[in-house]
């Protein structure tokens, strides 16, 4: 059985600035404004402590993307929002100061309206909804520390990214580097289902610990495509090119929406286990105008705008992918201190001055019919559709379109990238 794939993964590389030992006086109040979640109890808010990050990590979502698509030009776009987020998230529990007020701010995050408790809180129990065995959807999400076998690390840090982002603490010998690159790849390459092969190219001599954030899913739609109806068909990239590509077809009733003021159609489609796709189609010429429109309250709008209707769909098969230098990005987010000599990361280690040296981000996704057990029931529903007066609208994704990726449960957006070329070879 075919299924839509989507894949994510984070690189965080940290090295030492220098050798010079350094004392923070504060420290230990500094430590006190984080706590595990066994030290205080608030069951009541405990079930709904997803819920409050989720306005600040759809903002970054649509903020970082407008940060990528500002340079991509006419590239695909494929990113995971939440696996930054949560990434850099847990990098500013050792975060101090200016360091981690610069997280904070350039993840959204305003702490005069939500504690970093709850920060830390929301995406510990977020990652525990989405890791879910019991889902239809499958779904995982997590995080690893590999650290410098000479490395001390403050057991704060280590009981709160255990208890907060379920990470692994991998003891790692980074004085041989291509040991320590092996074990890196084969961590990433079993998490990914080998997906991944030898991602990590290279590290840095210097380099004394990195951070691994991935995120998997493998979704089922609700109603399967009948690969029977998928047709050869053009792809309009713009005015001048044209590509041919797989294009699948289906006549059902779908959640959508037209949005006559920034001339668009926006398609749901449902995934099995409460997570759906949403496409957005913007009129030929009309794309800068949507994307400059790309905010949370525009999403949330066509959320609630959606109307379920019969429509004529047809959707390319498309598999691309996207590799992203973070680092370079969010310094023009205004996040810089940690990518400095002037960063903070003394709540991660006592005697040693660390900053993030690289940060990377690679995803990929899939795209396609998603099994043929339903073709009967699906040529038959065409037929019957096609009788109907007046006919449903066509909706064809045969120009450059947006998808995002939404877990319904925790309100999350998995998944962000805009399909400029479905025949483009993958990054």
């Amino acid at each position: 059985m075919k299924s839509a794939l989507y894949l994510c993964l984070l690189l965080l590389g940290l090295h030492v600035q220098g050798h010079r030992e350094t004392s923070h006086n504060n420290e230990q109040e500094e430590q006190k404004t984080v706590h595990s979640p066994g030290d205080h109890s608030q069951v009541e808010s405990e079930n709904l402590a997803h819920l409050k990050i989720a306005p600040s990590n759809a903002v970054f979502a649509f903020r970082f993307y407008k940060q990528i698509t500002a340079e991509a030009g006419d590239k695909n776009v494929f990113f995971s929002p939440l696996s930054l987020s949560a990434a850099f998230a847990m990098l500013s529990l050792g975060a101090r100061a200016a360091t981690r007020h610069e997280l904070h701010e350039g993840l959204a995050f305003n702490l005069t309206e939500i504690e970093e408790r709850e920060v830390h809180e929301g995406f510990r129990h977020l990652l525990q909804l989405l890791n879910d065995p019991h889902r239809q959807a499958q779904l995982s999400m997590g995080n690893a520390l590999f650290v410098d076998d000479r490395l001390k690390l403050l057991q704060k840090f280590v009981d709160d990214v255990t208890n907060f982002y379920d990470s692994e603490a991998i003891s790692t010998n980074f004085q041989n580097t291509s040991e320590a690159k092996k074990k890196i790849n084969d961590y990433i390459e079993m998490k990914t289902h080998g997906k991944f092969i030898n991602l990590l190219k290279n590290l840095g001599s210097d380099t004394v610990m990195v951070l691994v954030n991935y995120i998997f899913f493998k979704g089922y739609w609700e109603q399967p495509f009948s690969s029977l109806l998928t047709t050869d068909d053009d792809f309009f990239v713009d005015a001048k090119k044209s590509v041919k590509v797989k294009m699948m077809h289906r006549s059902q009733a779908y959640n959508s929406y037209r949005d006559e003021k920034l001339s668009c159609w926006v398609v749901e489609i449902p995934y099995k286990g409460n997570v759906a796709a949403l496409f957005v189609l913007p009129d030929e010429g009309a794309m800068k105008q949507v994307e400059d429109a790309l905010l949370k309250e525009t999403v949330s709008s066509w959320a609630k705008s959606l109307e379920k209707r019969e429509i004529q769909l047809h959707l390319p098969k498309f598999s691309i992918s996207g590799s992203y230098d973070v680092k370079n990005l969010l310094k023009k987010m205004g996040v810089m201190e940690v990518f400095s000599d002037q960063a903070d990361l003394s709540g991660m280690t006592e005697n040693t001055l660390l900053k993030v040296s690289k940060a990377i981000h690679k995803a990929v996704v899939d795209v396609n019919e998603n099994g043929t057990e339903a073709a009967a029931v699906t040529v038959i529903e065409v037929i019957v559709t096609s009788l109907q007066f007046p006919p449903p609208p066509v909706i064809s994704f045969n120009r450059p379109f947006l998808m995002l990726i939404s877990d319904k449960t925790t309100q999350s957006i998995l998944f962000m990238g805009k399909v400029v070329n479905p025949a483009a070879s993958e990054d």
